[in-house]
């Protein structure tokens, strides 16, 4: 059974139709849920259960984007779009990350106003409704999970209803805490402990996503390893104009100039760059690999290529 790996992910098929089906119906249940929070926030007064509102708004708009993406990117590569549509998926995932850290902004924002000028909170109201909204959106959880390892685009997806899960949890609690002890500015502090858990979890997509559009290698990439293993190889003595970069978050594509040892004839040099190519692939899981052999080579050997920081 195939593992997966630090740099790339096995696309692991579940059922496209499965999968689409489950987009459609969390797509179907977080719009119910943000009308009936949004409501139910108004009635009651509550900035926590308008806030909960807000982010299951964003997370319709996430789940719909997730699967027009799926669509997209499942197109074939074309004289235009060489490399097919699969970094759709990754623009969409930045968008989806980028969107909920604004939403929480502003939710900060609003939370900290309703310290200076307190509102009166029906409890009762606010805490049915987000009992609600919690079984909804852990029905949304579930539904996601299976294909959230899968795509980062899915993945973003299903942060945002782990973040709206979490948001209700805490809006039963603080719709307790109001109904039986009054305590309104729980009503606030909760809005803001979730708009910060939110942000810290979207800002690491925020980042993988803009090292993939900014053709970035992975972190952790072994780039001395990678080197060591291609000059061990007999019939290269260097390797250089190295270039890795994700196509999208499950693709490694790499392209170097590996330099011969001595001149050779054609096949004999062509053996060596599949052997090494091979090598790349099994060791490293790099999905695409483009070598160019020479010799002398187009500059000095031995000289290192820059990690990434």
């Amino acid at each position: 059974m195939a593992q997966n790996h630090p740099y790339t992910h096995p696309v692991q098929d579940t059922g496209h139709r499965q999968r689409n089906r489950n987009l459609a119906l969390t797509t179907g249940l977080n719009l119910l849920i943000t009308v009936a929070e949004l409501v139910g926030g108004i009635l009651s007064g509550s900035l926590a259960l308008i806030s909960d509102a807000l982010h299951n708004a964003g997370d319709t708009i996430a789940v719909a984007l997730s699967f027009v993406a799926l669509r997209i990117g499942s197109k074939a590569a074309d004289k235009r779009r060489t490399y097919g549509y699969k970094r759709i998926e990754i623009l969409t995932a930045l968008l989806n990350a980028s969107l909920l850290i604004a939403i929480s902004v502003y939710l900060i924002i609003e939370a900290i106003d309703r310290f200076v000028n307190p509102t009166p909170i029906e409890g009762g109201l606010m805490l049915i409704v987000a009992i609600t909204g919690l079984i909804a959106n852990l029905v949304g959880v579930m539904l996601l999970h299976p294909h959230s390892h899968g795509s980062i685009n899915i993945r973003a997806a299903w942060l945002h209803l782990i973040g709206d899960t979490v948001s209700s949890i805490a809006v039963v609690a603080g719709g307790i805490a109001i109904m039986f002890y009054n305590v309104v500015w729980i009503d606030p502090v909760i809005t803001i402990g979730v708009a910060l858990y939110l942000v810290k979890e979207s800002w690491s997509i925020v980042y993988q996503t803009t090292n993939i559009l900014m053709q970035g290698a992975p972190r952790d990439f072994p780039f001395e390893k990678l080197i060591r293993e291609a000059t061990s190889i007999e019939g290269i003595s260097d390797i250089h104009h190295i270039h890795l970069w994700n196509l999208d978050d499950q693709t490694l594509h790499f392209e170097a100039h590996i330099c011969l040892s001595r001149d050779m004839t054609l096949s004999e040099a062509d053996q060596i760059r599949g052997l090494l190519e091979n090598r790349l692939k099994e060791m490293f899981h790099i999905g695409h690999v483009t070598l160019q052999t020479e010799y002398p080579g187009c500059r000095p050997v031995n000289i290192q290529h820059p990690t990434n920081p």
